[in-house]
């Protein structure tokens, strides 16, 4: 009975917890604004916090964790060394490498060497435990392609920030479809499939980015048609300015770790070109 009893005592004490901690990012500060430029096509402004917050889903217990790649996949970081990476000025990458991962380091992210135009890519990602800060200052970092179109990594359990800002949103664009996001401290998977834009040779736009996204084996993006550069508000862009396609660039593009002062871990990265028939409708 005094088992019975205390066993009984804990789950209510777990689920106390529960309910007050979906309070407190209830009522926590959501942070973004509503003075700047409506995305096109629709009522929301650039990082609205009146957007409704996706619904959120429970992710399977695993999915793509710990994937080993596949026979024509090229090992982008397989937890011992950073050699296929370096910095936005060509140096040796110098984050910290240990335990099969490798986390953000203040002083700027980290790109790969190589480039790809249309890929699969694959990235583990883990959340600093216990959880510190809110909304943006919440375990954030990125995966960046080419430095222009970004999935936002951010710390989106239990929590909130305005919505195209969250875990999985295609940053300043468009929100996830869900919120997939596990706790602070769990492994958590990216799977991306990008697909470049491209130009003609008058240097007019022929087709836009197109981006799918798997958090953690739930769809978040879905075939998503970037309508440019992400953020919408850059730092070399005028104030309220609505970031548009970039001059025309070659299709292959580098993948780069963001550094946003969040102590994130990555592991686990390998990606795919995709070839024609990977391509044909």
């Amino acid at each position: 009975m005094k088992q019975s009893f205390a066993l009984q005592l804990l789950v209510c004490l777990a689920a106390a917890a529960m309910r007050l901690s979906a309070l407190a990012a209830d009522t926590e500060p959501l942070d973004g604004f509503r003075d700047t430029p409506l995305l096109p096509g629709g009522q929301w402004h650039v990082h609205d916090p009146d957007r409704p917050q996706p619904p959120v889903v429970r992710p399977g217990e695993t999915f793509s964790q710990a994937a080993a790649a596949p026979s024509d996949a090229e090992v982008l970081f397989d937890g011992r060394d950073l050699s296929k990476w370096q910095t936005g000025d060509g140096r040796e990458a110098a984050w910290n490498v240990r335990d099969g991962y490798v986390e953000t380091q203040r002083g700027g992210g980290i790109r790969t060497r190589g480039k790809w135009a249309d890929f699969q890519l694959h990235v583990e990602f883990s959340e600093p435990n216990p959880p510190q800060g809110t909304g943006q200052g919440r375990g954030n970092s990125g995966i960046l392609i080419n430095n222009m179109y970004e999935v936002q990594v951010l710390d989106s359990y239990q929590a909130r920030t305005y919505p195209d800002g969250q875990c999985a949103a295609i940053y300043g664009q468009a929100p996830p479809l869900v919120n997939a996001c596990k706790p602070p401290g769990a492994w958590q998977t990216y799977d991306i499939i990008f697909e470049s834009p491209r130009w003609d040779e008058k240097g007019g736009l022929m087709k836009k980015a197109i981006i799918t996204v798997l958090h953690n084996g739930v769809v978040a993006q879905n075939h998503y048609e970037l309508a440019g550069m992400t953020d919408g508000i850059n730092a070399q862009l005028p104030w309220k300015s609505l970031t548009k396609y970039p001059a025309p660039h070659a299709p292959e593009v580098f993948i780069e770790l963001q550094d946003h002062n969040n102590p994130v871990r990555f592991r686990n990265i390998w990606i795919r070109t995709l070839g024609a028939r990977d391509q044909a409708q």
